[in-house]
């Protein structure tokens, strides 16, 4: 490596720490108030442990397989789309219409479970994996399963960097090409989720989210940095949580049609507020979510040809 290269390097890392989301104390918050949009994942000046978008340094069997699956879904047209659902039709209009789109973000936005894979870095993986998959399935209270997960892990400042460094996040493939067609339709965008507001941040860089959009669960330090807990009052915290982030997001900004989109039952539990539910099968297919769906998608394209083109 040349003296140059080497240079570089270093201030990528300081930059990359510098740049993830403030790790406060008990009682703090973490939102940054000097942070407003974001640049996209392509070119972005983002960590690049953070978050791996569709295709972007990803092994070469991952990126083949990842381009072959977008491909053949690009080839979805209005007459093939997918028509699984309660009331598709309703759900496409509601799309096609909406001035805020809510996504979830673990197996939805991103391929994996945040908690899981954070357990996973801290030697916990199948316990924890086991209680989310209870709360996803709507089998738990959504609290119950938070609070016990997050006391088996226990994560510090410095796990939750080492994991975000260690095991980079990635995007499902389309979502990015999703986001951008709504917010360059004029649709805003919500991360609405029951994961941490630490790992959700750099995923909300990458999409061009401002982070004052994301409704997300809020871990406590102590003054050495470990964990102390969680903020209870977060709305996503609690069962029925997402609703309740809904509500306040329509009060707050007046929206007329807002629709949610995820892959778990606590996604499900926010319609009403939201217009249509559209459920994501398309890193794991939950029965119970997709018999509640107004409209059951396994990937993106259906929807960014709605967003296009109208319904």
């Amino acid at each position: 490596m040349t003296m140059a290269m080497a240079s570089a390097a270093r201030s990528l890392n300081r930059f990359a720490l510098l740049s993830l989301p403030s790790l406060t104390v008990a009682q703090q918050s973490t939102l940054s108030s000097s942070s407003s949009t974001f640049p996209r994942c392509v070119g972005a000046s983002i960590p690049s442990f953070a978050i791996i978008p569709p295709k972007a340094s990803l092994p070469t069997a991952t990126v083949t397989a990842t381009t072959t699956r977008t491909t053949r879904a690009l080839s979805t047209s209005p007459s093939n789309m997918e028509h699984e659902g309660n009331h598709v039709e309703h759900a496409m209009e509601m799309l096609s219409k909406a001035n805020a789109v809510c996504f979830d973000v673990d197996s939805t936005v991103i391929t994996e479970e945040g908690i899981d894979v954070l357990a996973d870095t801290l030697g916990k993986g199948p316990e924890v994996a086991a209680w989310t998959a209870k709360a996803m399935d709507g089998n738990i209270k959504f609290e119950d399963a938070l609070a016990a997960r997050l006391e088996i892990i226990q994560p510090s400042k410095s796990d939750i960097a080492a994991c975000l460094e260690n095991h980079p996040l990635r995007l499902s493939p389309g979502v990015d090409k999703l986001v951008e067609v709504l917010q360059k339709r004029g649709t805003d965008v919500f991360l609405v989720s029951g994961g941490f507001r630490l790992m959700i941040e750099p995923v909300a860089e990458c999409l061009g989210v401002n982070i004052e959009n994301i409704y997300a669960n809020t871990i406590l330090f102590d003054e050495k940095g470990d964990y102390a807990g969680f903020d209870a009052t977060e709305p996503t915290s609690a069962d029925q949580g997402k609703p309740k982030a809904l509500r306040t997001i329509k009060a707050k900004y007046g929206y007329d049609t807002m629709v949610m989109v995820g892959d778990g039952a606590t996604d499900a539990q926010a319609k009403p507020p939201a217009d249509a539910f559209i459920g994501f099968g398309g890193v794991v297919t939950r029965e119970a979510v997709k018999e509640k769906s107004c409209w059951f998608v396994k990937d993106f394209e259906a929807m960014i040809h709605i967003v296009e083109h109208g319904h």
